[in-house]
């Protein structure tokens, strides 16, 4: 049976990051983790076909994270699409974008295919609220659209979060994701409304 990982990725391992383990009849896994060894010994254990991370996963083409314009192509196309977001050298997010596209080669380079995504936009692009905003209506809304399964009472938004990642990854395998940004940095990996 194939499986998907999706994790809401911390700047930095003190803090808690949500993981979700997702299979092919809707069942879900959730649980919070900490460290990038407990990411690498999740992903060897369920050996997902892919795996989706909310976090920046590259920087934009010969920029560092000191540039003062620090901005990918996929950033550009959320700020079109109307798409709130907070940029990659921003203060804490300069952290989870550092930890982000060290987690990326550390699983890449065990063989796993690893994709970004952001659940506000996928929040977004499918008119569910945010789970920061609502977090009910979000839970009961990602229920209802992809059938869920085993989603338990008892969820931190942050493993709501990685719930949204898990799916953004299964979209990705089966061709319904919408793909953005320019493939020589990193595409972000969002719902296509054209299929939900």
């Amino acid at each position: 049976m194939k499986l998907y990982l999706g994790i809401d990725l911390a700047g930095v391992e003190h803090r808690e990051s949500g993981y979700c383990i997702l299979d092919e009849d809707n069942s879900v896994s959730t649980g919070i983790i900490y460290r990038d060894s407990e990411i690498m010994e999740l992903a060897r254990r369920n050996m997902p076909k892919v795996i989706a991370i909310d976090a920046p996963l590259a920087l934009p083409k010969g920029k560092t994270i000191d540039s003062k314009r620090c901005i990918r192509e996929c950033d550009r196309k959320l700020t079109e699409m109307g798409i709130k977001f907070f940029p990659i050298n921003f203060a804490g997010m300069r952290y989870l974008t550092l930890r982000g596209i060290k987690v990326r080669k550390m699983l890449e380079k065990e063989g796993f295919t690893v994709v970004e995504t952001y659940p506000g936009a996928f929040y977004d692009i499918l008119k569910i609220p945010r789970a920061k905003k609502d977090f009910n209506t979000s839970r009961r809304m990602l229920i209802e659209k992809f059938n869920l399964k085993n989603v338990p009472k008892k969820l931190s938004v942050h493993e709501l979060d990685a719930i949204v990642c898990a799916l953004a990854a299964r979209m990705y395998d089966e061709g319904t994701a919408l793909k953005i940004g320019d493939p020589t940095e990193i595409l972000m990996i969002l719902p296509d409304p054209r299929h939900f």
